[in-house]
């Protein structure tokens, strides 16, 4: 199986396989409109507009499964993202990214590249250690979506090439997804 071969749904509602990628740089990545991280939106807005020429797209989706920071039915997400940061890069609909339900999407790209650890250096890296540890325990040994934000950069041919935590600003992500365009 191929990524291209998984079925997708659009924030409005079309059924749609990632094919229509095929040849295009992928940044893929779990959202959340109420999360300390929400503010990636508008980073991950910026290398789309400056890379969406060259191959570059960003794919958001929405996801309730982390404190419940993505309460909004589809069309106020749109909204919020639209409005607030200025998202005009493909945004889908919600869904499930660990556990039972998780997308299809989220299974191969975490069956592709798991799980290396969050960023120590960032502000938010030791409070998510903290909170992931004493509820989960060992967090760290699945290869599971830890929090909003887990980003995923695919090749033009579909191969999974990196996994960003949320930890890591998307301007980190820069110089791998400039490689991958060339």
């Amino acid at each position: 199986m191929s990524i291209y071969d998984i079925e997708v749904e659009s924030i409005d509602g079309k059924k749609m396989r990632l094919e229509t990628y095929r040849d295009k740089v992928l940044v893929i990545f779990n959202s959340a409109s109420k999360c300390g991280f929400t503010p990636q939106l508008g980073e991950l807005q910026e290398l789309f507009d400056k890379y969406k020429d060259r191959g570059l797209v960003v794919l958001g989706f929405p996801c309730n499964q982390f404190q419940e920071q993505e309460p909004g039915d589809h069309q106020e997400i749109k909204e919020f993202c639209s409005k607030n940061y200025g998202v005009t890069f493909p945004m889908f609909a919600k869904i499930e990214v660990n556990g039972p339900q998780a997308h299809p999407l989220f299974q191969y790209l975490k069956e592709k590249f798991g799980f290396k650890g969050f960023n120590m250096e960032h502000p938010l890296g030791n409070v998510l250690t903290e909170l992931l540890t004493k509820e989960y325990g060992d967090f760290a040994s699945t290869p599971d979506i830890k929090w909003n934000f887990t980003k995923f950069i695919v090749d033009r041919g579909g191969q999974v090439k990196a996994r960003f935590e949320p930890t890591t600003e998307p301007e980190a992500m820069e110089p791998c997804i400039v490689e991958l365009l060339s």
